[in-house]
């Protein structure tokens, strides 16, 4: 485990995946992300790439040759190196190899730096094309952020404001890819309530969401995370079922829509990085 530490908050990280799993409030001793409960969901705060979401068939067809990737791609399941570190931050980095090249034929460096400072936590990503050719990828962020439903309080206490949307028009997922037809949900005061039946039917996809900063709130004490991300178009909010938690997830890139073709270069959302060239992006979550 990898921490880093000021004299605000604390970060935990596990070199599988460079996965954020703690971030403690010191002067609240409260813990902001997900537990990570396996009964629920085992996860954290995964990176997804190459891919965000499942493919048709787990299946994809690049240059005629077809390739097999899991849901949310393999560098959640693979172990990073520690880059560099310091008191306050920490750069993880992932590299193709012999066994990534059989499932996804491109040589990539991708880097994960997170920073502290004062009551913020910054995540940033840096992807780069190490081929000779283009390269054609996704990646997406997956933090959940616990939710207190302790001394009194309950999930339903808990809402996410959005700084510039009256309303979410939602994609919704059938058998895991995203669906042609589109959901509008209705937001009173750019506030969407949460509640467990939000997500009986698996996550909240949007690819035109116009806010940058959601906060995150409990309405009974104030209690509230504000997050904002750059250089992520689409967005998606989940909680599995009855679980205390919720994902706020900025994404360059989706799921295979029901009819994609399955070709790599045609898929929605997907990024052509050319040669030798790279991508950036954040997020950070701020406590008050």
């Amino acid at each position: 485990m990898i921490t880093i530490q000021n004299n605000k908050l604390k970060a935990n990280f596990n070199e599988l995946g460079a996965e954020l799993i703690s971030l403690i409030n010191l002067e609240t001793e409260k813990e902001i992300i997900w537990n990570g409960n396996p009964d629920f969901w085992g996860g954290q705060s995964p990176v997804l790439f190459p891919i965000v979401g499942a493919l048709k068939n787990e299946q994809y067809i690049f240059e005629g040759q077809t390739y097999e990737l899991p849901r949310h791609g393999f560098a959640r399941r693979r172990t990073f190196n520690v880059k560099n570190s310091s008191d306050n931050e920490v750069n993880f980095e992932l590299k193709s190899d012999e066994e990534s090249l059989k499932i996804y034929p491109f040589e990539f460096s991708l880097e994960i730096k997170y920073t502290l400072v004062e009551k913020k936590l910054t995540v940033s990503y840096q992807v780069k094309n190490l081929s000779e050719k283009e390269m054609y990828f996704s990646l997406g962020a997956h933090p959940g952020f616990a939710i207190d439903t302790e001394n009194g309080l309950n999930y339903n206490d808990y809402e996410i404001s959005f700084s510039d949307d009256e309303k979410l028009e939602i994609h919704p997922l059938v058998d895991n890819l995203i669906s042609n037809e589109t959901q509008t949900i209705e937001l009173d005061n750019k506030t969407l309530l949460l509640s467990y039946e939000l997500f009986s039917k698996d996550a909240l996809v949007m690819t035109t969401m116009k806010s940058r900063e959601l906060i995150l709130r409990n309405n009974k004490n104030n209690h509230k995370v504000i997050f904002t991300f750059s250089n992520f178009p689409y967005f998606g909010i989940w909680a599995a079922k009855n679980a205390d938690f919720v994902c706020l997830e900025p994404w360059q890139g989706i799921a295979d829509l029901e009819n994609h073709n399955q070709e790599l270069t045609e898929k929605f959302g997907i990024l052509k990085l050319e040669k030798h060239q790279d991508w950036k992006a954040d997020w950070a979550v701020e406590i008050e």
